[in-house]
């Protein structure tokens, strides 16, 4: 439609052109034969033509800029236009996002650490647990062998205070015998040991 309104425009031209061709020339002969010089335009004889050209390229250059021109202007400025507010728009969706996937990292971030917390108190619990049964059971085993070796040690305490009497006394009739010439019987020469015994130990 643009190209229909051009060639129409310039066929006015052409049509308007060839009289107003014969007058310039006419009235540019006549200029040639004045004498003196001095500007053409300035001429006021050649006013009506000049008046002609303009008002006639007015209206083209007002055609061309009014039908061709200006539409692709606003239509380069209306792209233009919905490109930046698209732009803007996955501009804010894409922040969004972002700070979407921030909150999520954090948040994920704060339940690991608390996962984290969590194990680590519970298997300082549970081998707090184990420690304290093992330390039990080791101080009762402990206890247990204590009481055995006491009871041991006690055994062969009285074996060997039994043994200790038991020659004490034979020698004490020995002695007797020899010192004094008299015999002594052996439950007499053990109360003695014995009594000698526990007021030493």
């Amino acid at each position: 439609m643009a190209s229909e309104a051009r060639e129409a425009t310039a066929e006015m031209i052409l049509a308007a052109a060839e009289p107003a061709a014969g007058d310039l020339h006419a009235e540019t002969g006549a200029y040639d034969s004045h004498e003196g010089g001095g500007l053409p335009q300035l001429d006021t004889s050649t006013y009506a033509g000049q008046l002609f050209w303009l008002a006639l390229t007015f209206v083209f250059l007002y055609l061309m800029m009014s039908r061709v021109a200006l539409p692709r202007v606003a239509s380069v400025l209306e792209e233009r236009r919905e490109r930046i507010a698209a732009d803007l728009d996955k501009a804010e969706e894409l922040r969004g996002e972002s700070e979407a996937a921030v909150a999520a990292y954090e948040a994920a971030l704060a339940e690991a650490r608390a996962k984290a917390v969590r194990i680590a108190n519970d298997t300082r619990a549970r081998v707090q647990a184990e420690i304290d049964a093992l330390k039990a059971e080791t101080d009762a085993e402990l206890k247990l062998k204590l009481t055995e070796a006491e009871a041991r040690i006690e055994a062969m305490k009285e074996s060997a205070l039994a043994k200790v009497r038991g020659i004490a006394g034979e020698a004490m009739v020995a002695i007797v015998g020899q010192i004094l010439g008299q015999s002594v019987d052996a439950d007499t020469a053990d109360r003695y040991v014995t009594a000698e015994l526990n007021a030493r130990g």
